[in-house]
C-alpha cells in the first residue's frame, strides 16, 4: 500500500527539478527525461532533461482535496485516495497516465458527462515555467487558464490540488444496447440532463459502437450493495462482456482500470486475448505500459509492416485518435466514419464541460474551446487501416480531421496531426497560447505547441 510522501519529500524532489533545470546549457529546450509515455506521436531526439523522478508521489490527502506531484500516475494517486474511500473526480483509463499529463494534456472518462475534464477540478498549481521559474497558479489566472491543452509548452505542473470525490466499495453496471447511433445520441442527451436511466442513478456512462446496428451505453451506479463481482484482469476480455451480458459488478478498484487491462480492444493485436495466450501470459503484465511497449518494439523492427507485405495486404496507416463531436451530429460522424475508415469498435464517452452548482456551464478553456453549452462524445478509435502506398501521407488522418471540424467539434492532440499552422491557431487558441508563453517562456526555451504535436519536434 502507498502512502502519502509529505510536504518535505515533496520539497526535495522540487529542489532535485530545479537542479536539473539549472544543469541544462543555456539556450537548450527544457524537457522532461521520462522513460515512459502515453502520447502517440514521436519526437525528435535530445539529450538530457528534467530530473522529475521526486515528483512522482501524492502529497496529502486531506478530506475531499488531495495535494499531488506532477508526475503521479493515476494508479498511484488511486491506491492512496481509495484508501480514503474517495477517487480523483475523474480518472482516466490507462494506469500510466500522469495527473500533470492528464491536465496538461487533457483527459476523458466515463465520469466526463457530470465533472467534465480533469483540469476542471483543479484547485491550484504549481508550473515550473520556461524560464526556470515554479509558479503558482489558480482559476482565472491566465496560466492556469492556458495550461490545459498545452502539452508542456507552457511548462510542467510540480504540485496540484485537486477535489475528490467519496465512492463506496462497488459500482454496479447496465449494459443498454441500442438499434443505431441516433437512437443512443437520444440516450445520452437523457442521461446528461437527468443523471438517471429507467428510474436508477447514473454515476458514469461510456459505451462502444460494434456495429451500425449494434451500439452499446454503459450505465455505471456507485454501490455498497453487497454480491459477486467480475474479474476482467483473468480470463474474461471487458468489452466483449457488453454483448454478453445486461447487468455486472465490479470493485471501484477494476471499474477505474477495466480497459487498462486489454488496452480497450488492442491488445488482442497481440494475441493476449487468445484462450491459450491469455492462460499463460502474466496477470501483472496484462496492463497498457506493457503493450505499448510492444508497440514500440514493433515501430523499431517494422514487423506489423512485414507481415502485411508476406499477406498481400495493401500498406497500413496508422489510425489512432480521439475526437469530440456534439451529441447531435454522432450518427452523421459515425455514418461516415464506417464507410470512410471501417474501423470497429469505437469507443464513446458523453463529455460535458463542468457545471457551476447554479447548472450552468463553467467558461469554456482557450486552448481546447468546446461550448460551455454543448454535450459532445468522444469518439476512440485506435489501429491499422490497410490503405495501400498513399498510407504515408495519413490521408485517413486527414480526413478524420477536417470531418471532425466540418461537425463542430475537436480532436485531442495526443496523436498524430496534420492541421496547417493557421487552421492550428483557430482550433486550439494558438494566438492566446503564444502570448502566455511569451510571458513565462521569453526565451522559448519550451517548444511551441504546434511544433510538438504537428512538427513533432
Amino acid at each position: 500500500m502507498r502512502t502519502a510522501v509529505g510536504r518535505e519529500q515533496h520539497a526535495a524532489g522540487e529542489a532535485r527539478l530545479r537542479e536539473s533545470y539549472a544543469a541544462l546549457p543555456a539556450g537548450a529546450p527544457v524537457r522532461l527525461a521520462k522513460r515512459t509515455s502515453n502520447l502517440f506521436r514521436g519526437r525528435s531526439a535530445s539529450e538530457g532533461g528534467l530530473d522529475v523522478s521526486g515528483l512522482t508521489g501524492v502529497v496529502e490527502v486531506d478530506g475531499d482535496v488531495a495535494e499531488v506531484q506532477g508526475m503521479c500516475t493515476y494508479e498511484h494517486l488511486v491506491e492512496v485516495t481509495l484508501a480514503h474511500g474517495r477517487i480523483p473526480l475523474v480518472v482516466p483509463q490507462l494506469r500510466t497516465i500522469t495527473l500533470g499529463g492528464a491536465v496538461s494534456g487533457l483527459g476523458i472518462e466515463s465520469t466526463s458527462f457530470r465533472s467534465g475534464l480533469p483540469h476542471e477540478s483543479v484547485l491550484e498549481m504549481d508550473v515550473l515555467t520556461g524560464a526556470g521559474e515554479v509558479v503558482t497558479t489558480k482559476p482565472g489566472d491566465e496560466l492556469f487558464d492556458a495550461f490545459p491543452n498545452s502539452y508542456g509548452s507552457l511548462g510542467y505542473a510540480t504540485r496540484l490540488r485537486i477535489e475528490l470525490e467519496q465512492v463506496p466499495s462497488y459500482v454496479a453496471l447496465r449494459h443498454v444496447r441500442f438499434p443505431d447511433a441516433a437512437t443512443l445520441a437520444g440516450a445520452v442527451v437523457r442521461v446528461v440532463e437527468e443523471r438517471a436511466w429507467a428510474g436508477e442513478r447514473v454515476d458514469a456512462v461510456d459505451g462502444v459502437a460494434f456495429a451500425p446496428d449494434e451500439l452499446y451505453l454503459t450505465l455505471a451506479r456507485w454501490t455498497d450493495d453487497p454480491g459477486p463481482t467480475s474479474d476482467y484482469a483473468g480470463q474474461q476480455v471487458f468489452y466483449r462482456s457488453l454483448q454478453e451480458r445486461s447487468t455486472d459488478r465490479l470493485t471501484v478498484h477494476d471499474y477505474l482500470w477495466r480497459w487498462d487491462t486489454d488496452w480497450f480492444w488492442c491488445s488482442r493485436a497481440f494475441g493476449a486475448q487468445h484462450p491459450l495466450v491469455r492462460r499463460v501470459w502474466p496477470r501483472r503484465l496484462r496492463r497498457s505500459d506493457v503493450y505499448w511497449k510492444l508497440v514500440a518494439l514493433d515501430r523499431r523492427l517494422g514487423v506489423a509492416d512485414r507481415l502485411d507485405r508476406r499477406a498481400g495486404r495493401p500498406q497500413g496507416e496508422r489510425v489512432v485518435q480521439d475526437v469530440e463531436v456534439p451529441v447531435e451530429r454522432l450518427p452523421e460522424f459515425l455514418e461516415w466514419f464506417d464507410r470512410e475508415i471501417g474501423m470497429r469498435p469505437v469507443w464513446l464517452c458523453p463529455l460535458r464541460l463542468r457545471r457551476g452548482a447554479d447548472g450552468s456551464g463553467d467558461r469554456p478553456w482557450p486552448g481546447y474551446p468546446l461550448s460551455a453549452e454543448t454535450t459532445y462524445v468522444n469518439v476512440g478509435f485506435w489501429g491499422i487501416v490497410n490503405v495501400g502506398p498513399d498510407a504515408p501521407s495519413s490521408p485517413r488522418n486527414r480526413a478524420i480531421e477536417a470531418k471532425v471540424s466540418e461537425l463542430g467539434g475537436h480532436k485531442s492532440l495526443y496523436s498524430e496531426a496534420f492541421y496547417a499552422q493557421a487552421e492550428f491557431d483557430r482550433l486550439y487558441g494558438g494566438d492566446h497560447l503564444a502570448r502566455v508563453k511569451a510571458a513565462h517562456d521569453p526565451d522559448g526555451r519550451l517548444t511551441s505547441l504546434y511544433d510538438k504535436v504537428v512538427q513533432r519536434r
